[in-house]
């Protein structure tokens, strides 16, 4: 599984990052490559206009909030 947080690393950002280590950690999913990704074009590249976001294999989940570790629980498992 490859999840990729996209943000320019602003406080939401960190707090998605932060929500998807805990909602990893708290199911036990280890088998997983978590990248940052801070480069606005790059963040561009995938259509996304207002971070944070969080997409998981290529499919992006939300973007412009921060969805809570439940909510990615859900996604990951």
């Amino acid at each position: 599984m490859k999840i990729e947080i996209l943000g320019t690393g602003c406080n939401n950002c960190l707090k998605l990052e932060e929500n998807a280590k805990k909602a990893l950690k708290d199911i036990n999913k280890k088998d997983v490559e978590l990248i940052k990704i801070t480069d606005i074009t790059e963040i561009l590249r995938y259509g996304i206009m207002s971070t944070p976001a969080i997409i998981i294999d290529g499919e992006i989940k939300a973007y412009g909030r921060i969805p809570d570790i439940d909510e990615i629980k859900t996604w990951v498992k």
